[in-house]
């Protein structure tokens, strides 16, 4: 950052101690001569001489002279309303007594804010203040990288768009330099990508500028990369990145700050409790524009921002109540890159409580991803939704295994979710049997019922032998679906084996048939015993059927498995023969 000194005499100015008690601050300049000025900026009283100031402030010789008062006392002028404020006014006060003072962009602005107030120009004195600072804006400010972008931040933050006259040449200046070619950058940037430090780095990076112009305010970052996209000369990723990098740095996520926007809303009414909502209400009112604004900047080109960060700023906008507009927007465009995203992205707290999740948004976005296979499509197009298709099913089986872990979440809502996808979308459902299977274990006390009703969800001629033999084994399995896996294995086997060899099957598979079967009879048992003495109807329920598969299938087993040893021993007879011939 580039410095101009102006001034050689030493600092004389000092705050006076005892006028402390007051509400405002005294301060003064050690001098012979006694003070016949005193201007009061906001709470500071200074104490000063006309000499010096009326020399080089336009404004304070007309505010003198209109001034009618005893030439023995010290002419008093009130300059509240002057820009920077105290402290640029000191700045200003110095320059007029040749006192050293020291420029940068850090407080450029509010000198040359508070010069231009005073009338600090050359119809004044000759090299007055004001001509002095735009020389040093023309020739170091607009020249500089990050001198340029903290100029704009404070022109911006004191006076808007008002003074255009520092704004615009700061926004064109850094627009100038964003479009330059990457090989041409030759001043520091800060880029702390996770391992960029550690790599040897022979080209500066594209995105070098994203996290230097993340400083800015919205409204100043809107307006620079406004201009850049205009000129269409950088491709709609880079312009995604730079709404990524300000997002990322403005918009904490929901997901992992554990927050919540109404968490704290019954606790104490008192006045600091009452301050500290305020303050909170304050800070989501900003985030909420950051939001929306950056949401109105996402460029329409597909691929421009990931699928991972429109589901982000999906958890932000319901964390911070954002416009329907909004959400209905995010949802759209989450839901046609939903293939990038992960199962964790799925995950979006609700603003009530940060420890449930809106799985309502989270099916919007899979009925958006799903109506795409609606509209006509070209083959390539086809081939590139049915991969997608392929992933977005991986990442909601994996949804459905995360949300099954909430001992509260109701089975009637769990099945819905697990039914969004419709049948053919799952070419295996080994991921939707690790969700049910994860649902059993966290909610031992479904009924049979309810047990039943989750694993008709899974089609065992889609499981993977290894999940089927998993699945067997499995205490939680209702009776009816271990029955099922274990004819489905049987017929992958003959199928395997062709039809006129038939493999011995598993005898644990027959012992696993024989004892649910067992169980399933003690329960029976049981049931009878704890009947009413009322009569009533009994009728053949999905139990006894699946009693009566079991016990087949067990007869099935055993008997392939007497058909198999006798042919075993008709080859070893006949190998015997054989070789006594």
């Amino acid at each position: 950052m580039k410095y101009m000194k102006l001034g050689s005499k030493p600092d004389t100015f000092y705050t006076e101690q005892a006028v402390r008690v007051y509400l405002w601050l005294g301060r003064s300049v050690v001098s012979d001569i006694p003070a016949d000025l005193i201007i009061h900026v906001n709470n500071t009283k200074y104490q000063l001489h006309k000499f010096p100031l009326l020399l080089k402030c336009g404004l304070l010789q007309r505010l003198c002279s209109d001034t009618e008062a005893d030439e023995q006392l010290p002419v008093p002028v009130a300059l509240h309303d002057i820009p920077g404020g105290e402290e640029a006014f000191e700045i200003c006060a110095k320059f007029c007594y040749g006192i050293a003072i020291s420029i940068s962009a850090s407080n450029f602005v509010p000198a040359t804010l508070a010069a231009r107030f005073l009338r600090m120009t050359e119809h004044v004195a000759k090299a007055n203040l004001v001509s002095k600072l735009d020389t040093f804006f023309e020739s170091c400010v607009l020249h500089g990288w990050r001198d340029s972008i903290a100029a704009l931040q404070a022109a911006w933050r004191i006076s808007g768009w008002s003074e255009s006259r520092i704004v615009q040449p700061c926004v064109d200046s850094i627009v100038e330099k964003i479009l330059l070619p990457p090989s041409q950058v030759a001043w520091s940037y800060t880029y702390t990508r996770p391992g960029y430090a550690k790599r040897p780095h022979q080209s500066v990076p594209k995105d070098w500028w994203t996290e230097d112009i993340s400083e800015l305010d919205i409204e100043v970052f809107r307006s620079v990369v406004s201009t850049v996209r205009a000129t269409r000369m950088l491709p709609s990723p880079l312009i995604g990145e730079a709404l990524h990098v300000y997002a990322c740095k403005h918009l904490p996520d929901p997901l992992y700050t554990g927050g919540s926007a109404n968490g704290h809303a019954s606790q104490s009414q008192s006045s600091s409790f009452t301050a500290a909502a305020a303050a909170a209400e304050e800070a989501l009112a900003k985030q909420r524009r950051v939001l929306e604004t950056v949401v109105t900047m996402i460029p329409g080109d597909v691929g421009s921002v990931t699928g991972r960060f429109l589901l982000r700023l999906l958890r932000v906008a319901n964390y911070v109540g954002a416009s329907s507009s909004t959400r209905a927007q995010l949802i759209r465009q989450a839901g046609s890159q939903l293939d990038e995203a992960k199962a964790v992205d799925l995950l979006i707290p609700l603003p009530s409580d940060a420890q449930a999740y809106d799985v309502g948004a989270a099916e919007a976005v899979l009925e958006h991803f799903l109506a795409q296979f609606q509209r006509p499509a070209a083959p390539d197009e086809r081939r590139r939704m049915s991969v997608a298709m392929e992933k977005v099913v991986r990442i909601f089986d994996e949804y459905l295994k995360t949300i099954a872990l909430d001992s509260e979440f109701p089975i009637g809502k769990f099945i819905d979710l697990a039914e969004c996808l419709p049948g053919i979308a799952r070419s295996d459902h080994d991921g939707l049997y690790r969700a049910v299977d994860t649902y059993l274990k966290e909610h031992p006390d479904l009924s049979k019922a309810d047990r039943k009703r989750l694993c008709r969800l899974i089609d065992c001629r889609k499981l993977s032998p290894d999940v089927r033999a998993q699945a067997v084994s499995n205490d939680r399995m209702p009776l009816r679906t271990i029955v099922q896996l274990l004819f489905v294995e049987q017929e992958r086997t003959i199928g395997a084996g062709g039809s006129h060899s038939v493999a011995p099957p598993d005898r644990a598979s027959v012992d696993a048939v024989s004892r649910l079967t067992a169980t399933g009879r003690e329960d029976e048992a049981a049931a009878m015993d704890h009947r009413s003495d009322v009569h009533r109807p009994r009728r053949a329920g999905h139990e006894e059927r699946a009693q009566g598969d079991a016990a087949a299938m067990t007869r099935s087993l055993s008997a392939s498995t007497k058909t198999a040893a006798r042919k075993d021993r008709a080859v070893e007879e006949r190998g015997s023969r054989l070789r006594n011939k």
